[in-house]
């Protein structure tokens, strides 16, 4: 690997480590997408649902139309290879790895679970009868408990929310973890219930944790910087980073490098390349990203990266909006040349483009290959038909490939939400689908910062 590298040859690295420079599978089935987790590392969670959730969306732009269904099955058995936790926030990670997460299962306990005067101890008498009830009964459902609860007990404490709040507290905590689910709603077991007994047999040092993750994201990631890798896993420590940094340099897993336009300050920024990483002579992509990949997930390395500033505006009120409600990056070649904001309109049967913008340098073909994924991801969703809006500088280029696709009027101020999509004020989960982020955790990571 050479000691200093062009923006595109970072970006090149940063997205054949992320997969992109390998050809899609014509059958994706379980291993491609076990394959492709791992490469990951981690799925990140989120709830909302305009057009698919997002855990499916990293794995749609790398392996293309693959069987939803077929994850499910991966990520929601009763002894699953993946389990929730927080990770990069609220994700999936391999049960195998709970252990690497004891760290934060420690501080999470110390923050809130043995703060005298926090809800953990002052609800107590409720935590330790959830706890007991896990016990007797193995794994169960939120409403499961409530219901028994409400037949046992009458008061302002019986009632669902303070059960999830109990529950969440105690998978924070690493005591409780998520055994599935029944359609999206969690089923809470005890850790012991759920993870490997070799895995819960075998702490992992903080120390080792750090180093450890710290590696997989710079397998993941290719090329990245200090922030980068502490943001893979949202580590705080900066000080931990750098010692992580500095043993796996010592150990040739990783090499400092240069990369060309890549400052902090004013200064050229400190950056290191994985040993495995490669520098592809050309990476032909094409995908619809979710603002959740890896790839774009950490505002500052995507700006970076691909010179493309990017926020979702969710949360901005709709007549401000520049780009729409949920738009989502396009990656063609190795550059994001654009953002389209997609619905599925389920009661029509119709993928609907609600916006489309092209970034600065698009090649030629853009508006041809993103045509060819919104295709796909019509066909993928179960959605017969393509309408057009009439908002954005690319919506007219994607409308004349598309010769059998309709228009329909949207704008900044139009109404764009259909039954069931608006979240409930968290960007990482909502209660009704089981994707609640942890009470308090959010002011412990600053997950706003990254909406």
């Amino acid at each position: 690997m050479k000691e200093t590298l062009s923006s595109a040859e970072a970006r090149r690295v940063a997205l054949a480590a992320q997969g992109f420079a390998r050809a899609r599978p014509d059958s994706p089935g379980t291993r491609q997408l076990n394959l492709a987790i791992a490469r990951m590392g981690t799925l990140q969670i989120d709830s909302v649902n305009v057009f698919a959730r997002s855990h499916y969306m990293p794995l749609f732009s790398r392996l293309g139309a693959y069987d939803t269904e077929a994850l499910d099955r991966l990520l929601f058995a009763r002894r699953p290879t993946w389990v929730e936790y927080w990770a990069h926030v609220a994700s999936f990670i391999s049960a195998a790895d709970w252990s690497l997460f004891g760290f934060r299962m420690d501080e999470m306990r110390e923050r809130y679970a043995t703060r005298d005067g926090g809800w953990f101890s002052s609800n107590r008498e409720i935590v330790e009868w959830v706890r007991a009830e896990l016990a007797a009964r193995g794994p169960l459902r939120p409403a499961q408990i409530e219901h028994d609860a409400k037949e046992a007990r009458k008061g302002p404490w019986w009632d669902w929310d303070v059960v999830k709040r109990a529950l969440e507290h105690l998978w924070v905590c690493g005591e409780v973890a998520i055994a599935g689910r029944r359609g999206f709603e969690r089923r809470y077991g005890l850790a012991e219930h759920v993870i490997p007994a070799e895995v819960l047999a075998t702490p992992v040092d903080r120390a080792d944790a750090i180093r450890e993750l710290v590696r997989r994201a710079a397998a993941a990631y290719g090329v990245a910087t200090a922030a980068d890798l502490a943001d893979y896993w949202r580590i705080r420590d900066r000080k931990a980073i750098l010692a992580a940094l500095g043993d796996l340099v010592d150990a040739d897993e990783l090499r400092p490098v240069t990369v060309e336009g890549w400052t902090t300050a004013g200064r050229p920024s400190k950056a290191w390349v994985h040993g495995d990483a490669v520098v592809p002579r050309r990476v032909d992509a094409a995908a619809i990203l979710t603002p959740f990949d890896p790839v774009v997930w950490f505002r500052e390395r995507a700006e970076r990266l691909f010179d493309f500033e990017y926020r979702i505006e969710i949360y901005t009120p709709a007549p401000q909006r520049r780009f729409g409600y949920y738009s989502l990056p396009v990656l063609v070649g190795d550059e994001v040349v654009g953002r389209v904001d997609l619905k599925a309109d389920r009661a029509a049967s119709a993928l609907l483009v609600q916006s489309a913008w092209w970034e600065h340098g698009r090649p030629a073909d853009a508006a041809a290959r993103l045509a060819d994924e919104l295709r796909l991801a019509a066909g993928w969703q179960g959605l017969e038909t393509i309408s057009v809006s009439r908002w954005g500088d690319a919506v007219d280029d994607i409308a004349d490939v598309l010769r059998e696709a309709r228009r329909h009027e949207a704008g900044p101020g139009a109404p764009v939400a259909l039954a069931g999509d608006e979240p409930d004020g968290s960007s990482l989960g909502d209660d009704a689908d089981g994707f609640a982020p942890s009470e308090g955790a959010d002011e412990l990571l600053d997950l706003t910062a990254r909406a």
